[in-house]
């Protein structure tokens, strides 16, 4: 996407989370450390298969020598760091603390954020992010704020689930079934309240982001596949800094 041409995605952001109904509420925190923990057999079957976002995420590192600075985006349980060697400095953004506080993996971490806008003002290697950008309200601010962080030949790395797609939807039959078995509710309306981006709708933002993204999937193409890749470079810096300067600071 040109920069010239930036309200067909930014137009819909941020996007608004309706409220979850009572018996979803009772159940979330539970369920959503059972999700991360891989304590279910869905759950363990589908990190498995997660693994491939991980290991694209992770891939550049065999290629580099010197060590790099990374800042990894919605760390969850530290778990990217069993893919990855140590290269350097590592930085994580993650507002849930007891996704991690227990994690093996912490000892590796230097500096903990809760919201990226708390990173200080310098630059990073490689910004990373598993399965995070399908669930941000305002998308836009938290890209910009990840490309105005990279160093000049830094990447941007981002794997994401294929959300908006016919298999993703398929794949999600199951763990759907085990969700409706255990709690008695429709595992959709979770989804509607997690997912609220698309894959069509992060790689339209990314694209409005940077002068050059690279993708991958874990399928066919991006309309058959149950995830996607992305390597993003070249930040448009003056775009994604007066986005910046416009923004409410509340928002």
């Amino acid at each position: 996407m040109k920069p010239s041409e930036p309200q067909a995605i930014l137009g819909c952001f941020p996007k608004h989370r309706e409220p979850l109904p009572p018996a979803y509420e009772a159940i979330y925190e539970r369920h959503y450390l059972v999700n991360r923990g891989g304590k279910s057999k869905t759950t363990r079957l589908s990190q498995g298969m997660e693994g491939w976002l991980h290991r694209k995420v992770a891939d550049d590192l065999p290629r580099l020598d010197a060590p790099v600075s990374t800042l990894e985006v919605g760390a969850g349980t530290l778990n990217q760091l069993d893919y990855e060697p140590v290269k350097g400095d590592y930085d994580i953004v993650e507002p849930f603390a007891k996704l991690f506080e227990n994690s093996p993996n912490l000892s590796r971490v230097r500096s903990i954020y809760s919201d990226i806008r708390e990173v200080p003002d310098v630059r990073y290697d490689r910004i990373t992010s598993v399965a995070v950008f399908e669930h941000v309200m305002d998308l836009p601010r938290l890209v910009a704020e990840c490309g105005v962080r990279l160093s000049d030949r830094g990447t941007l790395r981002c794997s994401i689930p294929n959300e908006g797609t016919v298999l993703w939807w398929l794949g999600t039959r199951f763990t759907g079934w085990e969700f409706k078995k255990l709690y008695g509710l429709d595992y959709d309306r979770l989804m509607q309240f997690e997912h609220v981006n698309t894959a069509d709708e992060i790689e339209g933002v990314l694209g409005w982001a940077f002068e050059r993204l690279k993708h991958s999937v874990c399928g066919v193409s991006r309309k058959l596949a149950f995830y996607r890749f992305y390597e993003c470079s070249v930040p448009r810096r003056d775009v994604l800094a007066k986005f910046l300067e416009e923004q409410p600071p509340s928002a």
